[in-house]
């Protein structure tokens, strides 16, 4: 059987590849509170020509919406890419319980920086189905070049 961490990542994917058909680097991330999912989200970054709009960014949005408050501690965010600083700084301020990672970020990942930008009561769990999500972003730049 399938582990959670597996399964929604695996939704998170679903989103990267919706923002690669979009010409959107292919991060993907999925907002999921009490096992179900309340919250997608790709890059639209290009689509929005918004440098904040990462899959992260647009993920909380989303679920704080759906919620109907700002603060999400008993949610998971699982994303295809470790979040940069921004992310991981919005992950912070809304204070969400657990995020988990596909593929790390050697250039822009927040734990290169300041592992300790998102809340300190969230749990961060990295390399979730790492050679996928790392496969989609590398074979995304070599397309490009």
């Amino acid at each position: 059987m399938e582990s959670d961490f597996v399964k929604f990542m695996r939704e998170a994917l679903k989103e990267a590849k919706k923002g690669e058909e979009r010409g959107e680097i292919p991060v993907g991330a999925v907002v999921v509170i009490g096992g179900r999912v309340v919250a997608r989200g790709h890059n639209m970054v290009e689509s929005l020509t918004d440098p904040t709009a990462h899959a992260e960014m647009l993920a909380i949005t989303a679920a704080t919406n759906s919620i109907g408050g700002k603060y999400l501690e008993s949610a998971t965010l699982y994303v295809t890419l470790e979040p940069c600083t921004m992310c991981a700084s919005a992950i912070g301020w809304a204070q969400i319980g657990r995020v988990v990672y596909g593929a790390s970020d050697p250039k822009k990942g927040f734990t290169l920086f300041s592992p300790s930008m998102v809340h300190p009561k969230c749990e961060v769990v990295g390399g979730v189905l790492k050679e996928e999500c790392s496969l989609l972003i590398t074979n995304f730049f070599k397309n490009l070049r």
